[in-house]
């Protein structure tokens, strides 16, 4: 599944290619997961000029003059294709027309990603916004009991980081990913914070560099531990990994506090 670093550079790649372009159709392919009847999200979007594409958590939010919003959530196979006057792409969700002729394509083999209309703001802060403070950090673990690779995943916590990304936090912070929250000492949490920020915005300028004009996939060239293809991390520990809702990559580099 993309996460931050990769949705980043999704949209500004998107915007390069479309913004300020009218759209003329939104054509609903797969409709099982659509919450908004089509007739009403074309009635909203068609005709409208496309004002910003931005990263929300895990999601894309394309944002027209009208104010209105399309969300679109990638899960875990989805991958957005630009192409001109006609699709050609398999397995397609939606496409999204515009008047110059150029369209972007959604598209998910197991028919798993989904757009809808205005999605409502997020209450979690994002993993990169000036919300989430150290301070706000360690209020919020102090009262929690659950795993912290499972609440830097969960969505309703923090915006924005996956499986892959907090494996490679978690390791740059050298705290277990089997940790309890609210068992994690002052100054483990302040290398976990500054952690969440140099391994995300590492991630995005590798890919800016090396994958310029990329909008689908996931890229993972650059991950510390969390790669089947690493025998050791770059301390030199031997990689582990554990099954248990995708898989966790770890090493004993990492302080377990229970």
């Amino acid at each position: 599944m993309p996460e931050l670093p990769d949705l980043n550079v999704f949209s500004h790649n998107l915007e390069k290619v479309l913004l300020h372009q009218q759209l003329e159709t939104i054509d609903v392919t797969v409709k099982k997961k659509l919450l908004t009847p089509e007739k009403e999200l074309k009635a909203a979007l068609e005709g409208q000029h496309l004002e910003s594409i931005r990263r929300v958590g895990k999601e894309l939010h394309f944002e027209f003059k009208n104010g209105h919003v399309l969300g679109m959530h990638l899960m875990l196979h989805g991958k957005l294709y630009l192409f001109d006057q006609q699709n050609e792409q398999k397995h397609t969700i939606c496409t999204l027309l515009f008047k110059d002729g150029k369209g972007l394509a959604l598209t998910d083999y197991q028919g798993q990603a989904n757009i809808f209309l205005d999605p409502a703001p997020k209450e979690a802060p994002d993993a990169l916004s000036k919300e989430l403070t150290e301070a706000w950090l360690e209020a919020a673990l102090a009262k929690k009991r659950t795993a912290i690779k499972k609440y830097l995943t969960d969505q309703k916590n923090i915006l924005g980081i996956g499986n892959a990304y907090a494996d490679d936090i978690l390791w740059e912070a050298r705290i277990s990913p089997f940790s309890v929250c609210n068992q994690i000492p002052s100054a483990a949490v302040k290398a976990l914070y500054k952690a969440i920020h140099k391994v995300l915005t590492t991630a995005e300028k590798n890919i800016r560099k090396n994958h310029p004009d990329i909008i689908n996939g996931e890229v993972r060239d650059y991950m510390l531990v969390h790669s089947h293809k690493l025998i050791e991390s770059p301390g030199g520990a031997t990689i582990q990994h554990v099954s248990s809702g995708g898989k966790t990559y770890y090493t004993n580099e990492q302080v377990e506090y229970k």
